[in-house]
């Protein structure tokens, strides 16, 4: 008896052993941890999407493809194979329509407008060329070009090539409304000179109001509702394009925030683009008038400059010139004084009040608080244009 009971007992293991043999194997813990955190995600929501619908994965998408009012939608990718897909759509549709600019030593990035040879980029780029060399994605001999109009402002230019090839591509531009935090997005361009280079990010930020430096090549515009992105903005990159997954421009990427405690090294990750409504409306007034004609940007008509006080801290912008007709000039502020505030914001620098002034727009009414004499007073405006 103990004998048969001790070989039905082995027999017993036995089968147990085979049947666990023949369950699938688990995956070592290392393989498990090595799978991508993004596709894990993106295909747990593509099948908790389908938890409601009896639908197949690529149905559901095909049914997400329109939004309420019937505007095309794309469809969030279901795997990372997919999203890696929708990358290199949109790299193979866009990349055609971004160029390099040459100026002597300087190098840039560009965006064909239209088919007829007009490339929109930075002023920075341009700089006072009139002259530039244009090499177009996956061209060997470059296209000489020639400067329309340059808009430093905005830090805006046109230039338009001498002899427009068959293939050149006009970008499509984007509507800057629908631009939203947490967008993915690619920027293009020719960093450091390395030609059709891109990066990938998403939109971090919008509404930024950002000052450019005039040392450096900058123009020292102050640009409003700008785009920040978390795709590499490098020297190179300016002038090109910043693209959503629908293949659209939403931006032209225009500098980097720099870190002072770096001593003004780029801070990583922090890169600001000019909205395509903006390219549009200042591209489009240079191709038609080869001018800008109407900027939309608020103006006070003053010439100014920063002072400071006692403790050598700025304080206020003082007024040097005032343009006949302009707006502080119909308001009654005069040379000599010092602006203190705009509407509910201090004025210490001319940067702080360009800053403030690019936010608003022409014709909008604020009060300006100006120091004269030793004493305060303050001016209903009316803000003219730039």
């Amino acid at each position: 008896m103990d004998v048969s009971r001790s070989r039905r007992a082995r027999s017993r293991r036995a089968r147990s052993r085979r049947a666990r043999s023949r369950r699938a194997p688990a995956f070592p813990s290392a393989l498990r941890t090595a799978v991508p955190l993004t596709a894990a995600v993106i295909l747990g929501a593509a099948l908790l999407s389908g938890c409601n619908d009896s639908s197949t994965p690529a149905e559901a998408a095909a049914s997400r493809t329109k939004d309420a009012s019937g505007q095309r939608q794309v469809a969030a990718p279901a795997t990372a194979g997919d999203l890696q897909a929708a990358y290199q759509r949109v790299i193979k549709d866009v990349l055609p329509s971004v160029v390099q600019i040459e100026t002597g030593g300087e190098l840039g990035s560009g965006v064909v407008y239209d088919d007829k040879g007009h490339i929109v980029t930075n002023a920075h780029v341009v700089g006072n060329a009139k002259r530039f060399r244009v090499t177009t994605a996956g061209g060997r001999q470059p296209f000489t070009a020639t400067l329309v109009s340059s808009y430093p402002d905005q830090d805006l230019a046109v230039v338009k090539l001498d002899k427009v090839p068959p293939y050149l591509k006009a970008a499509t531009f984007g509507d800057s409304k629908k631009v939203e935090v947490g967008q993915i997005v690619l920027a293009m361009g020719s960093p450091l000179g390395l030609a059709s280079s891109v990066t990938q990010g998403i939109v971090s930020a919008t509404g930024r109001t950002v000052s450019e430096g005039q040392g450096g090549g900058g123009t020292g515009a102050t640009i409003a509702n700008m785009v920040q992105t978390s795709a590499a903005i490098n020297p190179g990159n300016s002038g090109g394009a910043l693209v959503n997954l629908n293949g659209e421009v939403i931006g032209i990427p225009t500098l980097a925030a720099a870190d002072p405690q770096l001593g003004g090294s780029a801070a990583p990750g922090i890169g600001f683009a000019i909205p395509a409504s903006m390219v549009k409306t200042i591209a489009g007034q240079i191709v038609r008038y080869n001018k800008v004609v109407d900027s939309g940007r608020a103006a006070l008509g003053i010439t100014g400059r920063t002072v400071v006080d006692a403790s050598y801290r700025p304080a206020g912008v003082a007024v040097v010139e005032v343009r006949a007709g302009g707006a502080a000039d119909r308001a009654g502020i005069r040379p000599g004084d010092v602006i203190i505030r705009v509407g509910d914001d201090d004025i210490t620098t001319m940067t702080s009040l360009a800053e403030v002034l690019a936010s608003d727009k022409p014709g909008q009414k604020t009060t300006v608080t100006y120091a004269r004499d030793g004493a305060e007073r303050t001016a209903e405006v009316t803000l003219g244009e730039q």
